[in-house]
């Protein structure tokens, strides 16, 4: 997968330039659970678009393993852009988001709790031009590796 990432955020940095607040997150969003939904509705509301990069199926495969992802693209994508809090879905090849990041250049850049801000792709470029990093709260115990780890023991 070869993006033109310049293409794809032209109209949200057009956006952005109209004083347009930008957030962005990302993740693989295999199994779709209360816990991303959680995160992405905290994310709209630190503005006024919330931009999420999707990592593609073989940079899942790469990062989680080769019996993942469990959906594909066209489907995480579809789930994500039915979601209220999500306005744009961009998808990335590379394991990281920062190709995305730099192009893009989001006001805020969110992650869930399970981060620390020293660790967050792409919190520098963010950070060099007057933007911020939110590291949010997670709701409850959930986790794609551990709801694929409670269906398999079920199926055992």
């Amino acid at each position: 997968m070869n993006v033109d990432y310049a293409a794809l955020v032209a109209p949200l940095r057009a956006r952005q330039a109209r004083g347009e607040t930008i957030v962005f997150t990302n993740g693989c969003f295999d199994l779709l659970h209360p816990g991303h939904v959680a995160v992405l509705s905290k994310a709209k509301a630190l503005g006024d678009i919330l931009v999420v990069g999707v990592n593609d199926d073989a940079s899942v495969s790469r990062l989680k393993g080769a019996s993942r992802p469990l959906n594909p693209l066209a489907f995480r994508e579809a789930m994500l852009r039915a979601l209220k809090p999500v306005d744009d879905v961009i998808a990335f090849s590379e394991d990281t988001p920062l190709e995305l990041i730099t192009a893009l250049q989001p006001d805020v850049l969110v992650k869930g709790g399970d981060y620390v801000p020293d660790t967050v792709v792409g919190r520098d470029i963010v950070e060099a031009r007057g933007g911020r990093v939110v590291i949010v709260a997670l709701e409850g115990d959930w986790s794609t590796t551990g709801l694929v780890a409670a269906l398999q023991n079920r199926l055992a």
